[in-house]
């Protein structure tokens, strides 16, 4: 089975390789020569995710899957949510939208979080969503040098550790991305 994962993003790429079954063959945008940006003009994650499949599935007529991924924070109505990438300008800078997030949580206010997930699929003229959620809270600073985006200041529940802390396949096995993939996985060993 060959798939295009729709992501530029070359550690998300990483961490997916590391969850996927050797005998699905993995293709990157890069691979399929889609050099552009893949539109996100949904206002939800789900729907950014069954954008880019569709889109890929369109443009190059490759089964995919897309994810979109947003840190919803409980003292922020949800925030960044859906505009995660690209919360403190277009410029998509991981440091700065760390930076926007620790000073709009003030000390005193709750810093109850969670990263989502949501994968679409588009196989075989149709479209399967699978979604992964991992609580947490938001830390006081960054820690840790692993990881990517906000890693350095989400602290899953029940650990003492910030996802920039831990070893992929610790972060892959309690994370979003991670319990998402586990169920596309799944599904597509169903279709064997």
């Amino acid at each position: 089975m060959q798939l295009v994962f729709a992501t530029n993003n070359l550690n998300k790429l990483k961490e997916v390789q590391a969850l996927i079954p050797k005998h699905i063959s993995l293709l990157s945008l890069k691979d399929i020569n889609c050099l552009e940006d893949i539109p996100e003009t949904q206002n939800t994650i789900e729907g950014n995710a069954i954008q880019k499949a569709e889109y890929i599935k369109s443009n190059y007529g490759y089964d995919c899957f897309a994810d979109d991924t947003g840190l919803e924070i409980n003292a922020l109505n949800g925030a960044p949510g859906v505009y995660s990438a690209r919360y403190a300008g277009p410029q998509k800078n991981s440091d700065d939208n760390m930076k926007k997030v620790l000073s709009e949580l003030e000390k005193g206010s709750s810093r109850e979080a969670q990263f989502k997930t949501v994968i679409a699929l588009h196989i075989k003229g149709k479209v399967i969503t699978f979604k992964g959620i991992c609580k947490g809270e938001i830390t006081q600073e960054k820690i840790g040098k692993k990881g990517f985006g906000y890693d350095p200041i989400f602290k899953p529940e029940s650990y003492q550790k910030t996802f920039a802390q831990m070893d992929l396949e610790l972060k892959n096995k309690i994370g979003h991305r991670g319990k998402a993939i586990t169920q596309l996985v799944s599904y597509l060993s169903s279709l064997d």
